[in-house]
């Protein structure tokens, strides 16, 4: 399988994230891409290629274009004070707050994050680019025949809105490469995603849409991040009612019951009958991730590649979440290979 990979996530090192009342190392860290990608060439699982840079016109195909200008100018203006820690938010246009966008840097940077764990440093806005561009890249080569590609991005990008960063991501990747999918000719794309974490970015996006299926099997929100969207009566709206599904599980849930609920996203994507399928790969749901409350064993992602591919069509595979850095490599890896296997 192809894998595209930048050496820019490099560039994105937060010091901090605000998490339990306190301001803690942050636990998405660059070595989690560089062990994703280690085990990629011990196990062979084939060619890694650097993306291609397609510009800017994708990502605002998704994004509002004052989000981005914010995003990428956003370290520049934090200088000028002459800070150079992380820019964290500290205040949210909360429920009785007006929703307005201020003048000021911090009131901007609260108005565009939903919460303190996406830290901005002086390298962030090219890694989120960076890994934009290789969930691009990787879906040309489907486009162009490939039947499966693995794109390892970081930062994540599950939890990023069109105009909100957050939950350690600031661009959607998964949802820019399934909205290239369709501006390519594709009328379909299925997004699957098996994050521990309900991608509140991806449903939000596609919402109120039919040409883009959402999947989600996740912790159950009344009691885990990001709390206020992935329960199961989110059905979609308007043209999109009934195109998403969330199936929320209890923690200390393992391999059955998780996967009785792929089981059923499986059904609803093949009656959906898309033409690609974008998977945000997140492998935080293992026993020992310690943000997590889920019990799958690494056996388990090769069961869960093995199902994946059993639906047929061509596959995007973006990186999201894990956070069990010496295990995330081979769990991620199972999925791709359990895939591989059970290929056509």
């Amino acid at each position: 399988m192809l894998t595209i990979y930048s050496d820019d996530h490099h560039l994105h090192h937060g010091r901090c994230e605000l998490m339990d009342g306190q301001l803690m190392p942050c636990f998405e860290m660059p070595s989690r891409a560089d062990h994703v990608l280690q085990r990629v060439k011990d196990r062979q699982l084939g060619v890694v290629h650097a993306p291609e840079d397609f510009g800017m016109a994708p990502l605002q195909r998704i994004h509002d274009k004052d989000y981005l200008a914010f995003f990428q100018g956003a370290w520049e203006r934090w200088t000028t004070f002459g800070q150079d820690g992380d820019l964290l938010p500290y205040t949210w246009p909360a429920r009785t707050l007006r929703q307005v966008i201020p003048r000021s840097l911090h009131g901007q940077l609260g108005y565009y994050s939903f919460d303190g764990g996406a830290p901005i440093t002086a390298g962030t806005w090219q890694a989120a680019y960076s890994a934009a561009q290789v969930a691009l890249t990787a879906q040309q080569a489907i486009t162009q025949g490939e039947r499966a590609a693995f794109a390892l991005c970081r930062p994540p990008g599950h939890h990023a809105a069109s105009d909100l960063m957050g939950g350690y991501c600031y661009l959607n990747n998964a949802a820019i490469a399934a909205q290239a999918f369709l501006d390519q000719g594709h009328k379909r794309v299925a997004i699957l995603d098996v994050d521990y974490h309900h991608g509140n970015g991806t449903q939000s996006i596609f919402y109120q849409r039919s040409d883009v299926l959402f999947a989600s099997i996740h912790g159950d929100p009344a009691a885990e991040f990001p709390f206020f969207l992935g329960y199961a009566d989110e059905l979609g709206e308007g043209a999109g009612e009934g195109f998403n599904f969330n199936y929320p599980l209890p923690a200390g849930s393992g391999w059955e019951s998780w996967s009785a609920a792929l089981e059923q996203a499986c059904g609803q994507i093949e009656g959906y009958d898309a033409d690609v399928i974008v998977v945000s790969l997140g492998v935080d749901t293992f026993k020992d991730d310690p943000i997590s409350q889920f019990k799958l064993d690494s056996p388990d992602y090769l069961a869960m590649g093995a199902r994946i591919a059993r639906l047929g069509k061509p596959t995007l595979f973006v990186m999201e979440g894990g956070y069990a850095v010496a295990e995330i490599g081979i769990n991620a890896v199972n999925v791709l290979e359990g895939f591989e296997g059970d290929a056509p």
